[in-house]
């Protein structure tokens, strides 16, 4: 992309479809006319690492690179950079391989308050990478596009001199560019395909897939739960080997139609507040054991928001009960996105205790409790907002010196 393409006049409602690639990941999108980049890549795609300063090209927060070249996120129309290689700052590093730059700003110190520092290391990524023989005492002069708020130049000028002086033979590229899912907070215009996997999810109303393909990136939530169960492992082994049973265990599930060689069809709601959800879609059991499972599932939402799931269930003996396990890795776009990856991680192990919980109630021979009714939104959040709490005290009770500093707090 050489220069930014022109679009023809649209309404103000209209949308208008672009495709680029972010971080290695091929994205299509439906978005106003008047989007920014930096709102596009933030709200649709979920990339917030890409901080919105002035929003008139001034402060330099929103750096990013364009077809190799640092270019300011507020000042384009995403819907100009149709076929466009972008690179933002979330694809510079991984959290367990930083790229230098980043390793350098930590070292010396200049992060600072934090919010000027992805538009420092971008910009920075984009000196080193054109000019590698760049002198300490220009750095000054080229850095000044990035305003940086806390006035800590001197620490972020010692840093990226410090790469330059290390990398002379050339700057190591992004490290953190692939395919994977991303995930908007905003569903308005969003098609985000991120992969083939997820493209292909667009049809799953209509018919089963031939098969189910997980993203390759990092999953939104990843889920590694074990509960005991009280009924023996021979009665657990009963509800799984009957799927409609297992099915009716599900908080929310439910199975509309079996269509052989281990595929089925079903549904599930889930309603958190306002936010009502219902998902229709396909499970494949890989594997289908007396005291194992593993599924592959892909769904739908009527809003728009899509779900890929892969799960692992094993039951063990474990004294007279059964120890269940479950490792799942899910993989969400669209409003169920927005609740953050964190909150999400909590509602999804509390409904595998309730999953759980209903499961023992069918080995003692009961039907489950859970049903195909949609999750509680009170006792889900309730319930995992009082897990966080109850986690936060126990780990300010263990604090070194807090008895000692609290005298009167409870115990």
């Amino acid at each position: 992309m050489s220069t930014p393409r022109t679009v023809s006049h649209t309404g103000h409602d209209d949308l208008v479809a672009v495709e680029f690639t972010v971080n290695g990941t091929t994205v299509s999108l439906k978005v106003p006319a008047r989007m920014t980049l930096s709102d596009a890549l933030r709200d649709n795609l979920g990339l917030t690492g890409t901080h919105i300063g002035c929003e008139h090209g001034v402060c330099g927060m929103c750096t990013i690179l364009i077809d190799g070249d640092a270019s300011r996120a507020c000042l384009l129309f995403a819907c100009q950079l149709d076929g466009a290689q972008i690179t933002t700052v979330e694809g510079l590093g991984k959290p367990d391989d930083l790229h230098p730059l980043q390793e350098s700003f930590g070292r010396h110190h200049g992060l600072q308050c934090g919010f000027c520092t992805p538009g420092f290391l971008m910009s920075s990524y984009d000196l080193l990478d054109h000019e590698p023989d760049i002198r300490r005492e220009d750095l000054p002069e080229e850095l000044s596009g990035v305003i940086c708020r806390c006035t800590g130049y001197r620490n972020i000028i010692d840093a990226v001199d410090d790469v330059a002086t290390n990398h002379r033979d050339g700057l190591p590229g992004p490290k953190n560019c692939g395919q994977r899912t991303l995930t908007g907070r905003s569903p308005v215009g969003s098609t985000a395909a991120a992969d083939e996997s997820t493209a292909a999810s667009d049809t799953v109303q209509d018919s089963a897939p031939e098969k189910i393909s997980m993203p390759s990136g990092e999953p939104t939530i990843a889920i590694d739960v074990t509960t005991l169960l009280e009924s023996p492992p021979q009665d657990v082994a009963r509800v799984f080997a009957n799927i409609q049973l297992l099915a009716r265990c599900l908080p929310g599930a439910e199975l509309t139609e079996e269509l052989g060689g281990n595929w089925y069809r079903g549904r599930a709601r889930v309603a958190l507040g306002p936010i009502k959800l219902s998902f229709n879609g396909f499970a494949h059991l890989l594997e289908h054991k007396s005291d194992r499972m593993h599924v592959l599932g892909q769904a739908k939402d009527t809003g728009g928001g899509r779900a890929q799931a892969e799960i692992h269930l094993l039951a063990v003996p474990e004294g007279t009960g059964t120890r269940l396990q479950a490792e799942a890795r899910v993989y969400l776009v669209g409003r169920i996105a927005g609740f953050g990856r964190s909150l999400a991680g909590d509602v999804s192990r509390r409904m595998f205790e309730d999953f759980a919980k209903a499961v023992d109630q069918a080995a003692r021979g009961e039907e489950p409790e859970v049903g195909s009714k949609p999750p509680s939104a009170f006792g889900i959040l309730v319930g995992a907002m009082r897990d966080r709490i109850r986690s936060v005290r126990d780990l300010r009770r263990k604090a070194p010196g807090r008895q000692a500093n609290n005298p009167h707090e409870e115990r």
